[in-house]
């Protein structure tokens, strides 16, 4: 399998070619040149598997170039139950017939973003010392993606890890779980400015090819291939554990905001799994939901970005969406190229009166739904009184968009995003009470942090890294 890029100005590169990239040098995103396609019998056999089994199945269908026992030794040391507390690994409860919570937030950070990053730890140790080389990971976060690309990692040889975040925009506890890292190789960047604000340095930072070149930039956000193919996975997984039988759809409702996550489902779909419908549930920033019910995409300006109780979907760009469009427009790179410029031009888009806007919620399967603080506070109270079961705020959001969107026979999982632990301020205020955290995590706040904060400026930021490396 070779990668390409979405806006058809790249050569076909290898798995291990594209990992340790961002964008791809044309500014779009790669993807696979095809996706490799599972049968009904394959579906069936995959069933008896264990988790690491079957991702083993899955990866190894995208990174060709990577020895397949290699690939095997690479997901069993990423999915253990020392670090994500159980064989499962993302283990399922159905809160009422046929509605399913998909637990994701196991892992060391408590957030789904583990499920890939372990992973991705595992394969850029692997890629670089096969290479002998090093790079500089240059990334931003909105909350957890930070501290899960950290965790996975610190200590690892020849990686340095440099994550920008929105000053004042995390909770307390997302904060201090990065800030509190104290290993060499981890800088944090507290950045004057939104998430979106974040990302556009990152991207402004891989648009530029001396520098990318230079100092080894290298990416961990969801633009990063291999956290998709990651992620892809537990996608299969929660589909085998709940489809009566093999062939009959199964509906997926996934908070979302840089569309990294539910980007993976719609993989999932084109490699065969039955998907039914996926089901994207934003916050008050309601870009997507606004795209899926109108086919307008209009990026907001980061005064228009509302600060909220789902703090990691506070994003008005959407990342990963240019991979779903791509293949939307037939995968025509000039067309999607034509379509980021007016993006880049005017803020946005239409699809709304095109055959392809027909084509999102027919042939794809999508649709959306949005919440509010009002909403989600509700949504916590009444999974608590129901089920007995305690969500944090984004999969508050999910859940409430999942009750609105539930078809009758079909199954529905909602992806979990995050442990309640992590926003114990909403959490006080929904259920008059703080979340339970693991006990070696008690004291997390009180921990020293280490961060540095810098102007919401691309070439500041370049500045200090550079200085940083020396």
């Amino acid at each position: 399998m070779q990668y390409i890029s979405t806006r058809g100005g790249m050569a076909p590169q290898s798995f291990s070619d594209i990992l340790l990239g961002g964008l791809a040098p044309d500014g779009g995103l790669v993807v696979p040149d095809n996706y490799p396609h599972v049968d009904h019998a394959t579906l069936q056999q995959w069933r008896a598997l264990s988790y690491p089994q079957l991702a083993f199945e899955i990866v190894s269908r995208f990174a060709t170039d990577i020895p397949a026992e290699d690939v095997r030794r690479l997901v069993e040391a990423a999915y253990t139950p020392a670090a994500f507390g159980s064989e499962a690994i993302t283990p399922l409860t159905e809160l009422d017939e046929g509605l399913h919570l998909l637990h994701l937030s196991n892992g060391p950070t408590l957030a789904f973003k583990d499920i890939a990053m372990q992973l991705l730890g595992q394969l850029f140790e692997y890629v670089l010392t096969r290479r002998g080389e090093a790079v500089n990971i240059v990334g931003a976060t909105s909350g957890d993606t930070g501290s899960a690309a950290e965790y996975a990692m610190r200590g690892k040889q020849g990686v340095n890890v440099f994550m920008l975040s929105p000053h004042g925009r995390m909770s307390p506890f997302q904060r201090a779980q990065m800030f509190s890292l104290q290993d060499p190789n981890i800088h944090n960047l507290a950045i004057d400015g939104t998430f979106d604000d974040c990302q556009d340095i990152v991207k402004a930072i891989n648009n530029d090819a001396a520098y990318k070149a230079r100092y080894k930039v290298s990416a961990v956000n969801s633009i990063n291939w291999g956290r998709i193919v990651a992620q892809v996975v537990y996608y299969f997984r929660a589909y085998l554990q709940v489809a009566p039988q093999i062939g009959d759809p199964v509906d997926f409702v996934v908070p979302s905001g840089n569309f990294g996550n539910i980007c993976a489902g719609h993989i999932a779909r084109r490699m065969g799994l039955p998907v039914g419908r996926l089901v994207v549930a934003t916050n008050e920033n309601d870009v997507l939901d606004e795209f899926f019910k109108t086919g307008k995409y209009t990026v907001r300006a980061s005064v228009d970005t509302h600060a909220t109780s789902s703090p990691s979907m506070d994003i008005s760009k959407a990342s990963n969406l240019e991979r779903f469009v791509f293949d939307l427009i037939d995968r025509d790179g000039s067309e999607l190229a034509r379509l980021w410029q007016e993006v880049d031009r005017t803020g946005g888009f239409d699809l709304g009166k095109t055959p392809y806007f027909a084509r999102m919620v027919g042939e794809f399967g999508f649709s959306s739904g949005k919440s509010t603080h009002a909403d989600r506070i509700a949504t916590i109270r009444a999974a608590k009184a129901r089920w007995n079961v305690v969500l944090d705020p984004h999969t508050a959001d999910g859940v409430k968009v999942a009750l609105e969107n539930r078809r009758p026979g079909i199954p529905m999982v909602t992806l979990e995003t995050a442990l309640p632990a992590k926003f114990e301020a909403t959490l006080l205020e929904a259920l008059g009470e703080t979340p339970p955290r693991p006990a070696h995590l008690a004291e997390l706040e009180q921990l020293p942090q280490r961060s540095v904060r810098l102007a919401n400026d691309a070439e500041a930021v370049k500045a200090w890294v550079a200085a940083a490396l020396g």
